[in-house]
C-alpha cells in the first residue's frame, strides 16, 4: 500500500495541475474505428491501445463530428430533434451535465439453415453527464429475450451464458430454444488532474489495436474493476484490480454459486514517436479460495505497482501469471500496423529450439488498420491475424484460468486456433455499410479430452504433451458478415439496420455445420455482441 501511495503522490507532484473534463466513452469496435482518422495520424500522440477511451480535448472535435453526422440543425420543433437529433433528456449547465436515452434493441430474422425465425427484444437505457470539470459518470442497462440462430444457440445452451452477457435465466439446467437474460454497466469517473483518471464500477476494459485482443478483450462479461491510468506524456501507465467468478464452479464462495477470483492487471505503453509505440502488459489470476476452502480474500500484495514476475500465492494453489507485449508503428498517415505478443509457460531451451511442448504457451496477433481507404473520407478498414497455440491461459487449477464467467478473457475462440479476419466499413450521411470476413482453423476437444482449445479446462487434464495447433478434431470456420443502416439518431447510434450472415463450420469428425442469416431490425446502442466464433 505504501508503494501505491508513494506512487500516487509522485504522479500528483510532477505534472501541471490543470483542469480538464473527461467524458467516459463506452467502448465497441464499431465506435472506436470511427476515431481512425484521428488517432492513426501521424499529427497525433495520443495513446490508441487502451480502452474505453476518455473523449477530452484531444479526441472531441471527432467525438462531436460522430456524434452529430447526419443532424439536420434545420428541424426545430421538440419532437422531431429529440427523435432524430438530440439525447431524449438532456441538461447542460456550468456545474454539471446530465444526459438520458431509452435504447431499444429490436430484430427479427430467418436462419434458413436450421429453419428457425430469430428474434431479438431489448428495452434499455442510457444514462451519463459530468460533475464539474473532474467528474464523470455512466450507466446503460438492458432487459433481453431472444431467441438465436442455431450455432449460437448451441453455444449459449452449453455455457447456461450469453457469450460477453450474462446468465440465461431462462436454461434451468435444460437446453432451450428461447433466452432471457439482463445486464448493467455502471462507471464513475475522477480525473483530479489532467493527467490521471480514476475509473470504479462494472464494466469491460480492452488493450489492443486490433479488432481481437489476445491480452484483454472485451468480449468476457461486465466485471467490478477499479482502474487507475496516469498519462504522463508519451508514456501511459494503467494499473486495475477486478473481481471475477466461474460459472461451473460451485463451492467455496461468500456470496452465491460461483467461485470467485481477483485479477490484477498492469499495462504501459511508451509512445516513442508519434508513430512508434510499444507497451508491456502483465495479468495475476488469485483464487479467492483454495481447493479446500481455505480463504486468503484479497492480498495486499495485488497493491504492487510493479509488474509481477512470478506467483505471489502458495506452491499448492499457485496463481496465474501472463505477460504480454504490443506494438504499433504508423507507416502513412492514417494507416497502422500492429502486433501483440502473449507468453504465458515460458522455458528458453524450448522455446528457441521451436519445440513444441506445454512448456511454451504463447499468442501472436499481427494486423493493418486505418482510415480514408483509397483516399475515400469515411473508409474504414482492418486485416488481422490470430494465432494461439493450445494450453495457453489455462491453469492447474480451473479457477485461475485466464476466463469470467468461465469465458475468455482473451480471444473467443480461446486456444488451439489461427484465425484471420477483414472488415470494412464506410459512412456517408446518413448510411452506414460494413462487410467482414473470418477464417479460421483449430483443434475441437473430443468429449472428455482436452487438447488445448478451452482454457476453463485445467492443464492437469491434458491430452496431449504438444502445443500444435489443431491438434484433436481439426477443424475451419468461414464466417461473412455485412450489414447496411440507415442512421436515425447518431447520439445513442439509433438506426434502421438490415443484416446478413453467412457460417460454416467443417469438422473432420462430425461433418459441416452451415448457418445462412438474415436480419432486419431497429437497433441503438453502440455495445458489441459478436457472433463470428
Amino acid at each position: 500500500m505504501r508503494k501505491l501511495i508513494l506512487l500516487t503522490i509522485i504522479i500528483a507532484f510532477s505534472v501541471n495541475l490543470s483542469k480538464g473534463q473527461s467524458v467516459y466513452l463506452p467502448y465497441s469496435y464499431q465506435l472506436d474505428q470511427k476515431f481512425n482518422s484521428s488517432v492513426y495520424s501521424i499529427q497525433s500522440s495520443l495513446h490508441t491501445s487502451l480502452k474505453p477511451f476518455l473523449i477530452d480535448s484531444t479526441l472531441s472535435s471527432t467525438y462531436n463530428a460522430i456524434m452529430n453526422r447526419g443532424v439536420d440543425s434545420s428541424r426545430k420543433t421538440w419532437i422531431v430533434r429529440k427523435i432524430f437529433n438530440e439525447h431524449v433528456f438532456d441538461v447542460k449547465t456550468k456545474e454539471y451535465t446530465f444526459y438520458a436515452d431509452y435504447l431499444p434493441d429490436l430484430l427479427i430474422g430467418r436462419d434458413f439453415t436450421d429453419k428457425v425465425t430469430t428474434n431479438l427484444n431489448t428495452r434499455g437505457f442510457q444514462a451519463g453527464g459530468t460533475v464539474g470539470d473532474k467528474f464523470s459518470f455512466y450507466t446503460s442497462g438492458f432487459e433481453n429475450s431472444a431467441k438465436f440462430p442455431g450455432y449460437y444457440n448451441d453455444v449459449v445452451n452449453k455455457y447456461a451464458f450469453i457469450p460477453g452477457q450474462a446468465y440465461n435465466r431462462s436454461y434451468h439446467g435444460q437446453p432451450t430454444g428461447s433466452q432471457d437474460w439482463s445486464y448493467v454497466t455502471a462507471i464513475i469517473s475522477y480525473t483530479p488532474i489532467k493527467q490521471l483518471n480514476i475509473t470504479l464500477g462494472t464494466d469491460k476494459t480492452f488493450i489492443g489495436d486490433g479488432y481481437r485482443s489476445l491480452l484483454l478483450s472485451d468480449f468476457s462479461a461486465n466485471y467490478p474493476l477499479l482502474r487507475l491510468t496516469a498519462n504522463l506524456g508519451k508514456v501511459q501507465y494503467m494499473m486495475m484490480w477486478a473481481y471475477l467468478e466461474d460459472i461451473n464452479l460451485h463451492k467455496f464462495d461468500t456470496f452465491g454459486s460461483n467461485r470467485r477470483k481477483w485479477a490484477v492487471f498492469h499495462y504501459l505503453d511508451w509512445n516513442i514517436t508519434n508513430r512508434l509505440s510499444l507497451g508491456f502488459f502483465n495479468a495475476l489470476i488469485a483464487q479467492e479460495a483454495d481447493d479446500n476452502g481455505n480463504f486468503h480474500g484479497f492480498d495486499v500484495n495485488y497493491v504492487n505497482p510493479l509488474f509481477f514476475s512470478s506467483s505471489l500465492g502458495p506452491s499448492s494453489q499457485p496463481d496465474n501469471v501472463l505477460v504480454g507485449f504490443t506494438g504499433k508503428y504508423k507507416i502513412f498517415d492514417k494507416t497502422a500496423v500492429y502486433g501483440q505478443l502473449l507468453i504465458d509457460d515460458f522455458k528458453a531451451s524450448n522455446f528457441f529450439s521451436g519445440s513444441n511442448t506445454t512448456d511454451n504457451t504463447n499468442g501472436v496477433q499481427l494486423g493493418i488498420r486505418g482510415a480514408d481507404l483509397f483516399r475515400v473520407k469515411g473508409f474504414n478498414y482492418l486485416l488481422e491475424y490470430n494465432s494461439v497455440k493450445p494450453y495457453t491461459y489455462a491453469s492447474p487449477q480451473a479457477i485461475t484460468s485466464y476466463t469470467d464467467y468461465s469465458q475468455p478473457l482473451g480471444d473467443p475462440l480461446g486456444a488451439n486456433f489461427r484465425e484471420f479476419i477483414g472488415i470494412l466499413n464506410y459512412s456517408i450521411g446518413n448510411f452506414d455499410f460494413t462487410g467482414q470476413f473470418n477464417y479460421a482453423r483449430y483443434g475441437v476437444d473430443p468429449a472428455d479430452m482436452n487438447f488445448g482449445k478451452d482454457p476453463f479446462k485445467p492443464t492437469t487434464s491434458a491430452s496431449a504433451t504438444t502445443t500444435d495447433i489443431g491438434q484433436g478434431q481439426t477443424a475451419s470456420l468461414h464466417y461473412a458478415e455485412g450489414t447496411v443502416s440507415y442512421l436515425v439518431n447518431p447520439k445513442y447510434n439509433l438506426r434502421f439496420e438490415l443484416g446478413g450472415l453467412y457460417r460454416e463450420e467443417k469438422n473432420n469428425s462430425t461433418g459441416i455445420r452451415k448457418t445462412s442469416l438474415i436480419t432486419f431490425g431497429l437497433r441503438s446502442t453502440f455495445r458489441s455482441i459478436y457472433h463470428d466464433f
